[in-house]
């Protein structure tokens, strides 16, 4: 008789084939979702992108031991357990695990009892943990309209609860499509100007001559057609939240007036020579290399220092494609309710396709995807062929040997220099090579756009 389905996450561990294929097998007999890793290095890439509720470990493994792996899961996630397991069982490396952050620690050979109990004890003490710190309002994977449950969203959302609570200017960095005015609201939203207005203006897509006029307003008489005087997007922004999308994209001049605005505290009106005060606070965003424009003398280091007081960067989707299969459901149920449709289901051929995909269009990409397919298929279940094209063969692209050398190359430092953080130091290190080296690949492979 088959265990009732858990919805527990476990990654296994293990240098030894052998011993990761009994646990494996155990575990998922016992109803709980299971991945599987050789080596810490593995572990950490696959952390990256997929919920897990559990870790076990081995303790020695080459490169990174079990140690440095649980070292790292304490550093950058939070609402994770973490189990031991070795056959060099000895009283130090006991204390050293359970210091490093493991919750149970199990010596080699262990019986398929000992390994479940000891795995049910750590889950419940998870699930503990979970319940006393949720708030019974918020559900984790809408928080704030944004959907995601992954480590790099959950960093996001920390950002947006901090940002809220002050009117400090805001910096959101991130692709194109990954959701930054989303973001932007949800800060707004969240903070004590909630009642007031949020008015976003597309910094890129008004032109140049016109942008002064629309972000202060402008005075009767103050240009030809000027016949009544009008407010701009700061005064209509008033005791609220004004979004500057892609301010990389304002010329210099017009920068010199925005930091006036953040310094003064007042903007003035074409045509007027008095300026008004103005109480608004001001979230920024790009998909710019802003350090880089301003060594190209595009952008002002002034203003840049003015608006990057909280900086937050959201992950592109690449980076967080265990949220893919929420995103699918959530946009899958929104255009099936729109068109009066059944939702349909995605296979898990099609559903892992979509997860190796590399988005460059990010959420806003999948988003379009996921409508395209609603509206052309009637068929309960999506498989393969009904995905786009590009999606279908960059799935043979991950996998076969038509991958080229600098695909393979960047597509590592990429995962190297996630899986640290961004530490350029440490990755340099894993890589073999110096931090000169790394740099000039991380702008060959065009990794730090």
């Amino acid at each position: 008789m088959n265990s009732p389905a858990r919805k527990e996450t476990i990654l296994v561990v293990d240098d030894t084939p052998s011993t990761l294929e009994v646990l494996q097998r155990n575990l998922t007999a016992e109803g709980y979702t299971t991945y599987a890793a050789p080596n810490a290095i593995d572990a950490l890439r696959l952390l990256e992108g997929t919920r897990v509720d559990l870790v076990i470990t081995d303790l020695k493994m080459p490169k990174l031991s079990g140690i440095d792996l649980i070292r790292h899961i304490r550093a950058n996630y939070k609402n994770m357990a973490v189990m031991m397991i070795t056959g060099y069982a000895t009283i130090e490396s006991a204390v050293e695990a359970v210091k490093s952050g493991a919750e149970e620690y199990v010596s080699k050979p262990f019986t398929d009892a000992e390994l479940l109990a000891a795995v049910r004890r750590v889950l419940e003490k998870l699930k503990q943990r979970r319940t006393a710190a949720i708030r019974p309002a918020q559900r984790p994977e809408r928080a704030y309209g944004l959907i995601g449950e992954s480590p790099p969203m959950q960093k996001v959302f920390a950002a947006i609860r901090k940002a809220s609570s002050t009117s400090a200017t805001v910096l959101i960095t991130g692709e194109s499509g990954s959701g930054k005015e989303l973001v932007a609201r949800a800060i707004h939203y969240s903070s004590a100007r909630a009642s007031a207005p949020f008015v976003p203006v597309n910094c890129g897509g008004i032109p140049e001559s016109l942008l002064e006029s629309e972000l202060f307003g402008y005075v009767k008489g103050a240009f030809t057609g000027a016949h009544e005087s009008r407010a701009g997007f700061f005064q209509t922004a008033d005791g609220g939240t004004i979004f500057l999308d892609e301010i990389g994209e304002t010329s210099v001049a017009m920068q010199v007036k925005l930091l006036r605005v953040l310094q003064d505290k007042e903007v003035r009106m074409v045509g007027d020579s008095r300026g008004k005060k103005v109480d608004v606070r001001i979230i920024a965003a790009t998909n710019k290399n802003l350090p880089g424009l301003i060594q190209g003398r595009m952008f002002r280091e002034e203003l840049y220092y003015r608006i990057n007081v909280v900086a937050i960067e959201v992950p592109p989707l690449r980076a967080r494609a265990g949220d893919i299969p929420l995103l699918v459901r959530h946009f899958a149920e929104k255009f099936a309710s729109e068109l009066g449709k059944a939702v349909p289901l995605f296979s898990d051929k099609a559903m892992d396709v979509l997860q190796n995909y590399a988005w460059p269009g990010n959420a806003r990409e999948l988003e379009n995807v996921i409508q395209r397919i609603v509206v052309m298929n009637d068929d309960p279940i999506i498989e393969v062929p009904d995905l786009p094209s590009p999606a279908r063969f960059s799935a043979l692209r991950a996998t076969g040997v038509n991958r080229t050398l600098t695909e393979v190359e960047a597509d590592h430092i990429r995962n190297v220099l996630a899986n640290t953080g961004g530490n350029k130091s440490r990755a340099a290190q894993i890589l073999g090579i110096d931090r000169k080296t790394l740099r000039k690949k991380i702008t060959q492979h065009r990794l730090d756009r």
